[in-house]
């Protein structure tokens, strides 16, 4: 198989830039975006907000608490998608095979470019000097034979940076790496990897393969390519959202009556990773499993698409009505999803956030 060149890039703080970019008295200072509120959890931090950039998944209580001087200011994803729109018009000069990940970040595969750049790394090389220059905005990206690699690269120096790898350098590159950086690797697969002396990915390749299937099922067989830094997937221009989704599983099974907490955290995750998504979705989901390993789901699809975390948070919690099951079933994971994903143009959506 011929091998690929693949870019990932990342767009820096993105939301909080374009703030930054747009209005000169922003520049300089801790711009923190979010909407205001107990419930409400960080959508972007600028590089210099650092504590809050770690309480990113936090509510916004939190990351006022940590930086107090921080100006926070609420979402505007008409204008954060505009601007996306122009990043991607700057990927159309290069390449046609461009797979949009969220408002900003995207896989490009550039095996073969419209500009005639000798090597992946010019041509990632380039894309960040043009939306430099026309955007006025800073861009990270990440080069490889592969998209697992490349969005592992793109991280590597980010903010503002480039880092390349080679297919000769895989190896020397992949298997210090702790077992977390694979994709799929939350933390109770890390818990179980750990119990079986698995702590690096250089360890996880001394597993063999039918190990790796008993004990993980389908992600066993992903683990083991993963590890192998083996990554066949395509880039698939313009592939449409189908579900964002956050779960957790617990360390002890838990009775419906007490997921609460959980349904709210994992609608936050959601809400958070949803705004990023141009589409709109109009579906919430809520999946559980039971203790004897059972999965079941509960969706509703309200007249319009929930317009804030909170409306999410509600008709989640309120899908446990429809459960079912003996009050004193126990449940060993709970995840909460957006589906049913669509353009703006023809959902129902509320003007505040999408007119």
């Amino acid at each position: 198989m011929k091998t690929r060149k693949i870019i990932h890039v990342d767009m820096d703080a993105f939301y909080a830039s374009v703030e930054q970019r747009d209005d000169p008295q922003l520049r300089g200072k801790p711009v923190v975006v979010a909407w205001r509120g107990n419930r409400s959890v960080v959508c972007a931090a600028s590089v210099r907000s650092a504590k809050v950039r770690r309480a990113f998944r936090h509510a916004f209580v939190r990351a006022e608490r940590l930086c107090p001087n921080a100006v926070f200011l609420p979402p505007d994803f008409p204008r954060y998608r505009a601007v996306s729109r122009q990043v991607r018009e700057i990927f159309k000069r290069h390449t046609d095979l461009i797979e949009p990940l969220s408002l900003d970040e995207a896989y490009l595969d550039v095996s073969e470019n419209k500009t005639d750049l000798p090597t992946a790394t010019q041509v990632a090389r380039t894309i960040r000097a043009q939306i430099r220059s026309e955007l006025t905005l800073t861009a990270s990206a990440g080069v490889a034979p592969n998209k697992f690699l490349a969005k592992i690269a793109s991280d590597w120096k980010k903010p503002d940076g480039l880092f390349v790898i080679q297919p000769e350098e895989i190896n020397s590159f992949l298997l210090p790496l702790p077992v977390e950086r694979l994709p799929g690797v939350g933390k109770v697969t890390e818990e179980k990897l750990k119990q079986l002396e698995v702590q690096t990915i250089a360890d996880l390749r001394r597993m063999d393969l039918p190990t790796l299937e008993g004990r993980f099922g389908r992600y066993g067989v992903r683990f083991y390519e993963l590890a192998r830094g083996i990554d066949n997937s395509e880039v698939v221009p313009d592939r449409p959202t189908q579900s964002i989704s956050a779960e957790d599983t617990f360390e002890q099974d838990v009775l419906l009556a007490e997921l609460e907490p959980m349904i709210r955290k994992l609608a936050e995750h959601t809400w958070t990773a949803s705004r990023k998504e141009s589409r709109i979705a109009r579906t919430v989901v809520l999946k559980l499993k039971t203790s004897e390993f059972k999965i079941l789901t509960r969706s509703h699809t309200p007249v319009s698409p929930p317009s804030s975390c909170e409306e999410l948070t509600n008709i989640a919690l309120s899908l446990r009505e429809r459960v079912g099951l003996n009050p004193l079933q126990r449940f060993r994971l709970v995840g909460v999803g957006l589906s049913n994903f669509c353009d703006p143009e023809n959902a129902s959506a509320q003007p505040a956030l999408f007119a």
